[in-house]
């Protein structure tokens, strides 16, 4: 990226998965970054080992004598630094506008959907990567095994995640799109229309130049809806027998998933023996074997890079065995935070461990989500066998409807599930100690500060 005058550049949430590979990047370039958050976070901790000030709390004096500041999708106008940077008349830009100016001159890939582009976007990355062509990612978590791998690679290629929650995904101009899915997420930002968040991904693949591909999951309706809608080139993956690459006779064991990937063109099929969990990664791995071919990359190289593949940080990650009050717990935790990944997470969780039950501590994210979704989240929640919920993580929303946690368990309740409230690791550790049993499964699950409790339980039981 050439930004003749621009020396210094400034995010406000840099903490944030979307913010942290933009900033790291910048700094590697030779650029002076600073940034703010409200918390501290591994985020914060790593920018800060890359000698980036990091300010804790959004004051107006942060900004200082920067000559860009970039804000996430998490930050509103009343922000004080978002209002003394306009005092100022500094340049002010959302995070997508500064990872569209850091693709230019790259080939680029972008990953975009409501529920599985970091773990597609890594699973790209990774097999870029163990190809030897050293691409350059931005992704909201850190593949597992390769946490001090630098994300600026020496090739042309560009790998990222596209967010869609504010529409800001439409300032990217990718050479080969993938679509996982759409689904009613961020709907907010969209008016709560689907109707206009499905037009939005439409018109972010159409963006797509005459030369590029787009990649789509056409599993999901809304998606192949917009498959059958786009003008540009286009592949389809998925179990659906009109799949381009049809994933067929799929079987979920402890220690793997295998299935057979049938590529109709060809008529080619393709044997794999994955590491992670679940019919949704399966997918995922689809997508990204599909970028590779068109990069180039061998078959064989791509198999075993996804074969070898051992997850990302957040996602069903594995935290290892515990002994919670004498009695033997596998923990994971998982990033999702909607009803449908949370679903996807109990489904993978139950084949991959069949015959265990599962405990949850869960985090409900945003008052907004919960309030809009409540009724699925009930329905995906009520797939475990004893549940924890927290107190809803506002992300710094405001709550016109007034919902909390209590709404959840007392709708849990009413459908028979063992539910509790837990407001913190002292009243989640007492509950855990006095209702686990031996040779459990418990998760982790939510997109707030919930990581923060599975990392404390390590610590405690391990």
């Amino acid at each position: 990226m050439k930004l003749s005058r621009i020396k210094h550049i400034h995010f406000i949430g840099i903490g944030g998965v979307g913010m942290v590979g933009i900033a790291e990047i910048l700094i590697q370039q030779g650029y002076k970054v600073t940034g703010s958050d409200l918390v501290e976070n591994k985020n914060t901790e790593r920018l800060k080992a890359l000698k980036a000030k990091i300010s804790i709390g959004h004051q107006a004096g942060n900004v200082g004598n920067a000559d860009v500041v970039v804000y996430s999708s998490a930050v509103n106008a009343k922000n004080p630094e978002m209002v003394e940077a306009k005092l100022k008349g500094k340049i002010i830009i959302p995070r997508a506008e500064m990872l569209s100016s850091l693709m230019k001159g790259y080939q680029s890939i972008a990953v975009a959907g409501s529920h599985g582009k970091t773990t597609t976007t890594s699973l790209i990355a990774n097999i870029f990567s163990d190809a030897e062509f050293d691409p350059t990612y931005i992704i909201g978590g850190k593949i597992l095994g390769k946490e001090e791998r630098s994300i600026l690679g020496s090739s042309d290629f560009i790998i990222v995640e596209a967010d869609e929650s504010d529409g800001s995904f439409l300032h990217l101009n990718p050479e080969i799109s993938v679509l996982t899915n759409i689904d009613n997420d961020h709907l907010d930002f969209y008016d709560n229309k689907t109707s206009k968040l499905e037009k939005t991904f439409l018109n972010f693949m159409e963006k797509l130049p005459f030369f590029g591909t787009a990649v789509i999951c056409t599993d999901c309706s809304k998606a192949k809806k917009l498959f059958k809608k786009i003008s540009r080139p286009k592949i389809s993956y998925g179990f659906n027998k009109t799949a381009d690459y049809q994933i067929v006779k799929r079987d979920q064991h402890e220690q793997y998933q295998a299935f057979t990937l049938l590529e109709k063109k060809l008529n080619k099929e393709t044997k794999f023996k994955l590491k992670i969990p679940g019919q949704h990664n399966a997918l995922n791995s689809v997508a990204a074997f599909i970028v590779s071919n068109l990069a180039g990359i061998k078959s064989s190289i791509a198999k075993e890079s996804l074969e070898k593949f051992t997850g990302v940080s957040r996602r069903l990650e594995p935290k290892g065995l515990l002994s919670i009050a004498k009695k033997t717990t596998y923990l994971l935790d998982d990033y999702g935070h909607h009803p449908t990944e949370i679903k996807a997470t109990i489904s993978a969780v139950r084949q991959s461990h069949k015959g265990k039950k599962i405990n949850m501590i869960f985090q409900p994210h945003r008052y907004s989500r919960s309030t809009l979704l409540f009724d699925d989240f009930i329905d995906a929640l009520s797939n475990v066998d004893k549940l924890i919920v927290m107190d809803i993580y506002s992300a710094g929303e405001d709550n016109p409807n007034n919902i909390s946690s209590y709404d959840f368990v007392n709708s849990l309740l009413k459908k028979n599930i063992k539910v509790f409230h837990g407001k913190n690791l002292t009243e989640i550790s007492k509950i855990l100690e006095e209702n686990i049993s031996d040779n459990e499964i418990l998760i982790t699950q939510g997109a707030g500060n919930v990581a923060d409790i599975s990392n404390s339980l390590v610590a405690m039981y391990k």
